[in-house]
């Protein structure tokens, strides 16, 4: 979809840039509680610093956590009760390299100046940490101070976006009465009531599998998910959002295979299908013509990720066209 000329700016003003915060966008930490039993320090440290070796001291206790290292709790007996034999004794202890590699992943906001887990982010895969700069809480203060003078044509793009792929994605007319049932009214992630609220807007059906990969939204597939939480899931794929448990929770409610929830994301094979048919991608170059700019941009991703060109397929697509997909590809 053509990008539109901005109606708004956000001016900023008087904002706060914390020192310790300055050039620290990109930079993941760990964090740990001291290994020694008697001291409760919590210490923070660069994930850049801890290599192969490394010597981290408490600056509480001195207690030193090192490479190689292990920490005793006890000293135990394992015995065979039967026979009365002693089978194994030891001692119960933990590598000390092995306690560093499980610790927290963190990194500072640039906004509200915290740190917080690396969960607490959206993805960004062309940044060192993955992470954008901006945590989700500000991201969504600062898009609801944005988007609440979006005009009138904005939000028609916006939903003939929304349109153009659900259709391709192969989507259906959905019985959101069954979702909102299945999910027993609650929003899945948080578990928040979503059957008394006074505005549909304040209850999501989600495309769980995203729309931008072509996965249709269907009434068996959908997630019901309250405003905020549908707000933070957006295009990303299950595994990016959802623990363990929720992706199996979620396997078994929406009939998606738990390895596709937990897998890398990948298009919709059905719609790679559908789309190495002529017929198919010729309707949909008429139908979303005045689109073309948001059609390159999925002629690409496609090309990119599987190999597929649908302008290669069309038997009607301008030379013009492909040259300028081309274009922005490169």
């Amino acid at each position: 979809m053509p990008r539109r000329a901005a109606y708004t700016r956000v001016e900023k003003t008087d904002r706060i840039r914390a020192d310790h915060v300055v050039g620290m966008g990109d930079v993941a930490f760990r964090g740990f509680n001291c290994l020694n039993a008697n001291c409760t320090q919590w210490i923070i440290v660069r994930d850049d610093e801890i290599g192969d070796a490394f010597d981290i001291p408490c600056p509480l206790c001195d207690f030193l956590h090192r490479s190689g290292d292990e920490v005793s709790f006890y000293n135990f007996i394992l015995r065979d009760i039967e026979e009365d034999l002693v089978i194994e004794e030891g001692k119960f202890a933990v590598l000390v390299d092995d306690y560093l590699a499980e610790a927290g992943r963190f990194k500072y906001c640039v906004i509200c100046n915290t740190l917080k887990p690396l969960d607490a982010f959206d993805n960004h895969a062309a940044r060192k940490t993955k992470r954008q700069s901006e945590c989700r809480l500000c991201k969504k203060v600062y898009n609801s101070i944005k988007n609440q003078t979006r005009t009138a044509d904005q939000h028609r793009e916006a939903a003939q976006k929304r349109r153009l792929y659900i259709e391709l994605g192969g989507g259906q007319r959905i019985d959101s009465a069954a979702v909102i049932q299945r999910f027993g009214g609650s929003c899945f992630k948080c578990g928040i009531d979503l059957t008394a609220v006074d505005k549909t807007s304040e209850r999501h059906l989600d495309h769980t599998l995203p729309a931008v990969f072509l996965w249709p939204l269907t009434t068996e597939n959908a997630t019901l998910l309250c405003r905020t939480h549908n707000s933070e899931k957006a295009g990303s794929w299950p595994s990016e959002i959802y623990s363990d448990d929720e992706l199996r929770r979620l396997a078994a409610m929406t009939g998606i295979e738990y390895a596709i929830l937990t897998g890398e994301p990948h298009f919709n094979p059905q719609a790679i299908a559908r789309f190495g048919r002529s017929e198919e991608v010729d309707a949909l170059l008429t139908r979303y013509a005045p689109y073309m700019d948001e059609i390159m941009r999925v002629r690409n991703r496609l090309l990119d990720a599987t190999g597929l060109d649908i302008f290669a397929v069309s038997t009607i697509v301008s030379e013009a066209w492909v040259q300028r997909a081309d274009e922005l590809r490169s």
